[in-house]
């Protein structure tokens, strides 16, 4: 074995001889007729949510890949014997590689996609997609994913294609899927629409002033603030005065509604207003009890239907005109007047209130605590405009998928995620799956244009879908009825949501019926973050559901999401995104500086972003490793929300690693050559008491594990693996095998603590593996093998589970007693500074005890650094004077030799500090336990713990007291 763990070197080769050797393909028994089939403790499959295209993977990858593979390569997959497929894939992500695309041509080239031409960007957008796709897998493989690579999908490969093309036909033959001139969120920096979901509201405590994208940097425009202002009565001197956030959007004004009820206005009802800037539009005011408010503001409302959502459907109810004002770039158009007319947005906001100042009608600003909606991806304020699209109605299959996940076909964990879920799918809204985009799947939809008729675009009826345009041409023949016809695809690509939500069936080559649809359909699981439950989950659910009748998975595992040390959102700018393959290899910090060149960002952002890695990295990053890496994602997920990742703690598990490594070589040395394993790798039972003690260990680790990986508590998992290796195995068990395993023990002793380190070895580096795939199978091939074993890798063979043959109860009971009292004697000793020749007396009340005691002083000796000795005494007249006490229990004490280390007055103020805090102590238990009807009304476990804790207490008081007396003596003397 190497001299020191090297984590590059251990994970260097394994991965491709995993791979090479076909262990991560669903392993499959063989009927009698030699057909595959799925092996007798079942199947479990995870579908990989597959990583965007528009960049590298980030460290919260990393943590999805960590606790799937860890769920992948654990007992309830292939270490178990199940048939186990991890489904790996890619997506090709829209919105965000069009535009991370577009950022880089317009930076290196100075074009637009509109110079290239559609084509000829696309084929930009392919390289990029196959550049990244080449880098994420390599990371990928970095991080251990024991993928199917065999089974690689890619959003828009052809099978993909194809199933998103069958289920927009079938879902607009089902009348799922329907066009409609609807209002939709409308990014003017990407120019296109986005959903609901893709829009964060940003809350505004009051008047703030704020950069928007497209406009010059050093230009801010106020938000937070309503406006008020007043509109003309027509024929009249009369005014009524009206507010909005938005003053612009007075220019697509086509009502004001009052209350029926409102006093103030019953004489304006059906008057006219005059608008101020668009000459000849009248202002019909309208009478709405719902958008009203008679007690908010002036009780008059200005109505926009085609710029507000609650103004459109006041729009609807009224038949009210819809007046677009708005262009796709974020310019006005002719609707908003001469006067407006190619103002950008927020130029025409200010202009607007302007001229009303000038025209005496503005009233006033007043501070106003609102959100304003902004891109997720751009940060751009969100415009409300009116676009025809296609939408999916989503109100019935939420329907029939809250009635599913009620009826118990879908676990989702944590609680809270799930409590979101039905809230969500409640209020479900119809999902507009258009977009303004070139990179995605072109709308199989076609307008049917008819010679000499006049057609609305916006209206479904003339429009027809087709698979192909064979089908398409077929359709509108029918829909012609003769007449010639062309026909006009969409432009528009669906929302990569849409093919994104077909994963887990589309994988396995839906809608063809293949052997992998019927064999791996429905997954086992789904794993992802909590901030996708609604943007993936639930339209894989929605459609998965629709498409094929089935649940597309029976469990979704949400994780948290990962911020810095800070507790702040990981960010390009702020230079806080950590490249899993950095903290694998470790980076200096002029090599982090150097990648912040590769993005999109500019001089600005770069030098911000710098600053953010000097002070969180100042040394760069250090070399970890991928073991050192996921076992530390797994530690973090404990069921929270999210994960404040400080590198620090990932280092402090390399030397954990480290710890294994040479434990495990150390180990190696006491395995000697004639050592051969037992066939069936199990205790015989006449192991010596710290042997029992450590399988007992071993097989409560087992335990918690597997349990705590049922439970989904990657967490609690890893600390039972984590205590079990560092405190049970390396603290004490190797030290106290020493002295068994020397020259002068005898033989069969020490083929007996050779048999239960092998155990421990081989079944901890099982229960690791999971966690740190590399490191384990490094280890574990190195161990002697048990004969007829021929189990190729870790990965393959099977995980430890709870085993009776491994209880030993009474032993770990007496064993903890040997252990506390040695610990204490440590303890005793470093409070006096001894750090060698320590001699130890353990004083006993009972026969049973001494017995416990006596045959394993050696041991002790050996647990205890710097000891000398260690001797069991039944009279304290056996102790030598000079000796410092710590009571165990209220029948054990040990004391160890401090004669002429220590000051004398000093011990004796100790000891009568320590008797007044036992006497009061003693106090209360005694108080307790002498109330009235105590017997009768306090359990017996609690009373027999009163009564353990009461003995043990007068036991310290009486070593107290006989250790101060002692002191005085030697005083005297």
């Amino acid at each position: 074995m190497p001299a020191g763990y090297n984590p590059l070197a251990v994970e260097s080769a394994w991965y491709d001889w995993w791979l090479e050797s076909g262990f991560f393909k669903p392993q499959f028994d063989k009927d009698a007729e030699g057909n595959p089939t799925i092996k007798p403790a079942g199947l479990f499959i995870i579908p990989a949510p597959p990583p965007n295209v528009t960049g590298s993977l980030h460290i919260g990858h990393a943590l999805t890949v960590g606790i799937q593979d860890a769920l992948i390569r654990w007992c309830v997959n292939r270490m178990l014997g199940k048939t186990t497929l991890f489904a790996p894939g890619f997506d090709h992500a829209g919105i965000s590689t069009q535009s991370v695309v577009e950022k880089r041509l317009y930076k290196l080239e100075g074009k637009t996609r509109h110079d290239l031409g559609r084509e000829k960007f696309l084929e930009q957008v392919m390289d990029w997609k196959n550049d990244y796709q080449d880098r994420i897998t390599k990371q990928l493989y970095r991080l251990g994913g024991s993928y199917d690579w065999n089974r690689t999908a890619f959003t828009m490969d052809p099978v993909r294609s194809f199933s998103v093309i069958e289920t927009f036909c079938r879902l607009h033959e089902d009348g799922i899927i329907y066009r409609a001139n609807r209002l939709v969120n409308w990014c003017v920096k990407l120019n296109t629409t986005l959903s609901n979901l893709e829009v964060d509201q940003k809350q505004l405590n009051g008047r703030t002033f704020l950069n928007v994208p497209g406009y010059d940097a050093k230009e801010k425009f106020e938000f937070g603030v309503i406006t008020s202002f007043a509109y003309p009565i027509e024929n009249s001197d009369e005014k009524i005065i009206v507010a909005t956030t938005r003053p612009e959007t007075m220019l697509g004004d086509t009502a004001i509604a009052v209350h029926p009820d409102d006093p103030r206005y019953k004489h304006l009802h059906g008057k006219l207003a005059v608008h101020p800037f668009v000459p000849g539009r009248k202002i019909p005011i309208v009478t709405d009890s719902i958008i009203v408010d008679m007690e908010f503001g002036t009780g008059a409302v200005k109505i926009t239907p085609a710029h507000d959502p609650n103004d459109y459907d006041v729009g609807v109810r009224h038949s009210l005109e819809c007046i677009n004002i708005l262009n796709d770039d974020g310019t006005l158009n002719a609707n908003a007047g001469e006067k407006f007319k190619g103002m950008k947005r927020f130029h025409a906001r200010v202009a607007v209130v302007k001229e009303l100042k000038e025209l005496g009608l503005y009233v006033d600003t007043k501070d106003n605590p609102m959100q304003i909606p902004l891109c997720s991806k751009s940060g751009d304020v969100i415009e409300p405009v009116l676009k025809p699209q296609w939408w999916v109605n989503c109100k019935p299959l939420a329907e029939e998928a809250i009635r599913r996940t009620e009826a118990g076909e879908l676990l989702i964990t944590p609680k809270t995620s799930e409590n979101e879920w039905y809230r969500w799918l409640e209020g479900i809204q119809d999902w507009c799956i258009s977009r303004q985009l070139w990179w995605g799947h072109r709308c199989p939809a076609y307008f049917v244009r008819i010679e000499g008729r006049d057609q609305d675009v916006n209206d479904g009826k003339n429009w027809v879908v087709g698979r192909t345009l064979e089908e398409a041409t077929e359709r509108a023949k029918v829909f012609a009825n003769g007449a010639p016809f062309t026909l006009e695809q969409d432009e528009d690509v669906l929302d990569t949501w849409f093919s994104s939500g077909l994963w887990p069936f589309s994988i396995m080559g839906w809608p063809d019926q293949t052997a992998d649809l019927k064999t791996f359909y429905p997954s086992s699981m789904l794993e992802t973050g909590w901030d996708i439950l609604f943007f993936w989950v639930a339209r894989m659910v929605l459609l998965g559901i629709h498409l094929t009748g089935q649940m597309p998975f029976k469990e979704v595992l949400c994780h948290a999401m990962i911020r810095d040390a800070h507790g702040r959102k990981m960010s390009k700018s702020l230079g806080n995104v950590i490249d899993p393959t950095d903290v694998i290899q470790g980076l200096p910090l002029e090599a982090l500086h150097e990648k912040l060149y590769e993005g999109n960002l500019d001089e600005k952002e770069i030098a911000k972003a710098k600053d953010g890695q000097k002070k969180d990295f100042p040394k760069g990053i250090p070399q970890c490793g991928t073991d050192a890496l996921r076992f530390a994602l797994c530690a973090y997920s404990g069921g929270g929300r999210d994960i404040n990742l400080e590198i620090l703690r990932v280092e402090g598990y390399r030397k954990f690693c480290n710890k294994i490594f040479n434990a495990t070589k150390f180990a190696m040395l006491k395995l000697d050559e004639s050592f051969v394993p037992q066939p069936n790798n199990k205790p015989t039972g006449k192991e010596s008491l710290v042997e029992k003690w450590i399988l007992h260990k071993l097989n409560v680790a087992a335990t918690e594990i597997n349990q705590h990986l049922t439970d989904r508590n990657f967490m609690a998992a890893t600390t039972s693996a984590y205590n079990f290796w560092l405190y049970e195995l390396c603290d004490v068990y190797i030290e106290a095998m020493k002295p068994m395993t020397d020259e002068a023990a005898p033989l069969e002793t020490k083929k007996s603590a050779q048999q239960t380190l092998y155990m421990c070895l081989d079944y901890g580096l099982r229960l690791l593996h999971p966690f740190m795939p590399f490191v384990t199978e490094e280890l574990w091939q190195r161990l002697p093998r048990m004969p007829n074993d021929s189990t190729p890798s870790i990965m393959l063979s099977s995980f430890p589970v709870a085993d009776s043959a491994f209880e030993f109860e009474e032993a770990d009971k007496h064993f903890d007693l040997i252990f506390s009292t040695l610990r204490a004697g440590r303890s005793l000793a470093a409070s006096y500074n001894l750090l060698n020749n320590i001699q130890l007396f353990i004083h006993v009340r009972n026969d049973s005890e001494a017995a416990l005691f006596e045959p394993q002083l050696a041991t002790i000796i050996a647990l205890t650094k710097g000891g000398k000795s260690a001797q069991v005494v039944r009279s304290s007249s056996e102790i030598p004077e000079g000796c410092g006490a710590s009571v165990v229990t209220s029948s054990v004490t040990v004391h160890t030799l401090v004669r002429g280390l220590v000051d004398l007055d000093v011990e004796i103020g100790k000891c009568d500090k320590k008797l007044d805090v036992a006497r009061m102590n003693h106090a209360k238990i005694v108080k307790t336990e002498s109330q009235a009807d105590y017997a009768k009304t306090v359990p017996e476990n609690v009373r027999l713990a009163n009564e353990d804790k009461r003995k043990t207490i007068e036991a310290e008081i009486a070593t107290l007291e006989s250790s101060r007396e002692m002191f005085r003596r030697i005083q005297l003397q």
